[in-house]
């Protein structure tokens, strides 16, 4: 196994790992890490990849961005409670007022993309 593809595995761990901790704790954003993780395996192994992409947990996600550019709604109100949380802490903590505006500024672009992608299909809820 070459290094480089070496490289992609560990990051792909990584970025799963993170998402894992994403689902547990409620300020980590779960859906960008299984992306990268997803970007990661498809680049180091088809196996690790395959298995993402049909988790019946995270596959969903995954699935949901490749077809369609979608982000669910529910990841979108999270992803923006989360910023909240963030900028909220960040005045409550004393940072300076040029960090904070820097700060915002780089959320609401974010907030923006995130707001601007499709729902994705409508689902079954039975």
């Amino acid at each position: 196994m070459g290094l480089i593809r070496v490289l992609w595995l560990f990051g792909g761990g990584v970025f799963l790992a993170l998402a894992v901790i994403g689902i547990l704790l409620p300020l980590v954003p779960t859906t960008p890490f299984l992306l990268l993780a997803c970007f990661c395996f498809a680049r180091s192994s088809k196996r690790l990849h395959d298995w993402l992409v049909h988790h019946p947990r995270f596959g969903p996600l995954i699935r949901d961005w490749q077809l369609y550019g979608a982000i669910r709604p529910r990841a979108k109100i999270s992803a923006i409670l989360v910023m909240v949380a963030a900028l909220l802490l960040s005045v409550l903590i004393g940072l300076r007022l040029q960090l904070i505006l820097i700060q915002l500024l780089c959320m609401a672009a974010a907030a923006t993309f995130i707001l601007t992608r499709p729902n994705g299909p409508a689902r079954d809820k039975s």
